[in-house]
């Protein structure tokens, strides 16, 4: 991690460097700030957050079940046979390990609340950056940064946070994207009553 912030801060003298004879323009923004000011994000969020109580539940109940088949077999030992005592705690020990696939299968690397943060949250993020990229090109910036992001931002002055600039375009977006359904619904009305 710290030599990838080296790089990272070598890599920007080698450009400020490079660039320093015609004026680096830098800029930053803080997606975190951007995407907690996007509706789509927080009802995308709120979504996830319920799937994962969801979960969560559903693996506590099975945590639940696990711990009554234990006392089961545990008040039933005396009157079991060595072998169907045995079976009971190959079956407990199976149950178990199913507990902690779907554990996996839930919150592992490569498990659904990954899986779906990705699929509610990237269509986001390639909008935020999409906005970023035109207002750069634009505004003739050489840089920007995210502050939210692992490399280390010191000082920055205000003057060069384009943070509100992107969640007005993203804003304004979506508006104009509103409008055009709400043209398309009216206009199907129209045409479905004119039949």
């Amino acid at each position: 991690m710290l030599k990838r912030n080296l790089y990272k801060l070598i890599f920007l003298f080698v450009c400020i460097a490079t660039f320093g004879q015609k004026g680096t323009r830098v800029g930053y923004m803080d997606m975190n700030v951007i995407l907690e000011n996007i509706s789509e994000y927080n009802k995308a969020n709120d979504l996830l957050d319920k799937n994962i109580e969801n979960w969560k539940k559903e693996i506590e109940l099975k945590k639940v079940q696990l711990r009554q088949y234990e006392e089961q077999l545990n008040i039933e030992r005396i009157l079991l046979t060595p072998e169907l005592i045995k079976d009971r705690e190959v079956e407990i020990q199976i149950f178990a390990s199913e507990i902690i696939s779907l554990q996996e299968k839930r919150f592992g690397p490569k498990g659904d609340m990954i899986v779906q943060r990705s699929k509610l949250i990237q269509p986001l993020q390639d909008q935020v950056l999409s906005v970023v990229k035109q207002i750069a090109e634009e505004k003739k910036y050489d840089f920007i940064f995210d502050r939210s992001s692992s490399l280390t931002m010191l000082y920055s002055a205000k003057n060069y946070d384009i943070s509100d600039l992107v969640i007005k375009r993203i804003n304004r977006q979506q508006r104009i994207q509103n409008r055009k359904d709400q043209i398309e619904k009216l206009k199907s009305k129209s045409s479905s009553l004119n039949n």
